[in-house]
């Protein structure tokens, strides 16, 4: 009787864990192009050309009228890290990074947005 007992509470105990771990889970959506957005997750300010754009987790933005508008990256910025979740690609044998149809390419000790 007391190791039914054990068995029940320790399937009790491993379900509760299961259901809160199943709770925890995060599904990102991204943005499209046009898309107006009211909140960005810590931005980091990019100038190009004379223009401001805001990246957050490869996402890049123009902010306009007191909200971020998605807009497409800027070909020929230079950024100091790739977002996570970045893809490999070798092309004609050049290496190539790709994340969510934004072309990257080794460029000193940063990373040039490109067109492909």
């Amino acid at each position: 009787m007391k190791n039914l007992k054990l068995i029940l509470l320790i399937m009790v105990l491993f379900g509760t864990l299961m259901t809160v771990n199943a709770q925890r889970k995060v599904v990102k959506v991204y943005p499209r192009i046009g898309a107006v957005v009211t909140t960005v997750h810590q931005p980091k300010l990019v100038v190009h050309r004379g223009v401001n754009f805001h990246v957050s987790n490869g996402v890049w933005y123009r902010f306009r009228g007191g909200r971020y508008v998605v807009s497409a990256a800027p070909i020929g910025v230079t950024v100091r890290h790739l977002p996570r979740g970045n893809k490999v690609v070798r092309i004609n044998g050049r290496k190539l990074y790709k994340y969510r149809g934004v072309w990257y390419t080794k460029h000193g000790r940063g990373y040039k947005i490109v067109n492909v």
